[in-house]
Parts: structure tokens; C-alpha cells; sequence
């Protein structure tokens, strides 16, 4: 019963849609604007710099939220892994939107953090320095999920958290798709890094 428990709450934590929140507060459906993506990088680019940082924080707290609430209500190793895939699977496909939702980087740090907290340190700092770099959060993500596997490894992670962090790297690297073929184009819009406005051109 906690177990299935954990998991009900876990996808609903996940599919709380605070892209859309966001934007509808600022008279705004993101699904129709910018990227159509219902993510913080979304919002970063149409609302700004600020409601973009409180929409990724809320969607990292609430990847964390569903790994601790099933390490909490059913402990062990496969519940909170399991957790953390229903909340990445929530944010992409939330019930509420129509199915429509972000590409689940954020929730996926969030689980991370829950399961593996020093690595997920790791991949924040790299994460953040490769966007203020680059000014791609498409390149950040790439990089950090193909490195998030290895470090959880190197911080000692049981092999179930290694491996269920490989597939949700892959998952977010295909839910990329689209972006790696505009990098590949030259087409990706980098981040604007000042507040509200379009993205840069560059």
C-alpha cells in the first residue's frame, strides 16, 4: 500500500505544471509561445530571468519531493528509483496539460538529489558554468546527463541508482532530439542572460 502510494504521488508531484502556472499568471499559455515546451528554459526565455529561476527551482524541489516521499513510505533501493522515473514521466507527460509538457531536466536534478546528492552537486556546477559559457541550456543538459551516469558511479551509487540514471539520461538526450539538430544546424537559440526579453540571436 505505501508502495503504490509513493508512486501515485510521485507522478502527480511530477505533473504539477508550474511552466504553465507561470505563464497563465503572466497572461501567457507557453504552449504557444517560444519553444511550445511547458520547461523553465520556456519560461526563462519568454517571462525572464526570475519567474524562469522559480519555475526550475519548484520543478527540481519536486523531482527531489518524490524520491525522499518513496524513500520515506517504502524505503529501499528499487521504490525510489521507480519514484523518480514516474516524476521525470509526470513532467513530460503531465495529465493536466494535455499530456504536454516540459523535457524533464530539471525534475531528473531533482531526483538526482534525492538519490545521489553529491554527484547531483557535481552536475549542477557543471550545468551552470557550461550555460554562462555557452549560453545553450540544451548543450548544459546534453553534457550533464551523458556525465551524470559516470559520476554517480564514481560517488559510489549502488548499481540500481547507475543504471536507472543512464536511462534517464538517455531519455532526456532523445527528448533533445530536436535540439541537437539545430546545434548541428547552427540554429539553436542561446539563452538570453539578462531579464525579460527574446532569446539572443546568437
Amino acid at each position: 500500500m505505501n508502495q503504490a502510494l509513493a508512486l501515485v504521488i510521485a507522478y502527480l508531484l511530477g505533473s504539477i505544471p508550474f511552466a504553465y502556472l507561470a505563464g497563465r499568471l503572466n497572461g501567457v499559455d507557453l504552449r504557444t509561445v517560444g519553444s511550445g515546451n511547458l520547461g523553465a528554459t520556456n519560461v526563462f526565455r519568454t517571462l525572464g530571468r526570475t519567474v524562469g529561476i522559480v519555475v526550475m527551482v519548484l520543478d527540481i524541489a519536486k523531482g527531489a519531493a518524490a524520491v525522499l516521499i518513496a524513500q520515506w513510505l517504502a524505503g529501499g533501493s528499487w521504490w525510489p528509483i521507480a519514484a523518480g522515473a514516474l516524476a521525470i514521466l509526470g513532467h513530460v507527460f503531465p495529465v493536466w496539460t494535455g499530456f504536454k509538457g516540459g523535457k524533464g531536466v530539471a525534475v531528473g536534478a531533482g531526483a538526482l538529489i534525492g538519490l545521489v546528492p553529491l554527484a547531483s552537486a557535481v552536475l549542477i556546477v557543471l550545468w551552470v558554468l557550461l550555460v554562462l559559457l555557452t549560453r545553450y541550456v540544451s548543450v548544459a543538459s546534453i553534457v550533464a546527463a551523458l556525465a551524470a551516469a559516470p559520476l554517480a558511479w564514481l560517488f559510489g551509487a549502488p548499481w540500481p541508482y547507475v543504471a536507472f540514471i543512464a536511462l534517464a539520461a538517455l531519455f532526456v538526450i532523445v527528448k533533445h532530439g530536436e535540439n541537437i539538430q539545430r546545434l548541428l544546424n547552427g540554429t539553436e537559440n542561446r539563452i538570453h542572460l539578462g531579464g525579460k526579453g527574446t532569446p539572443d540571436p546568437t
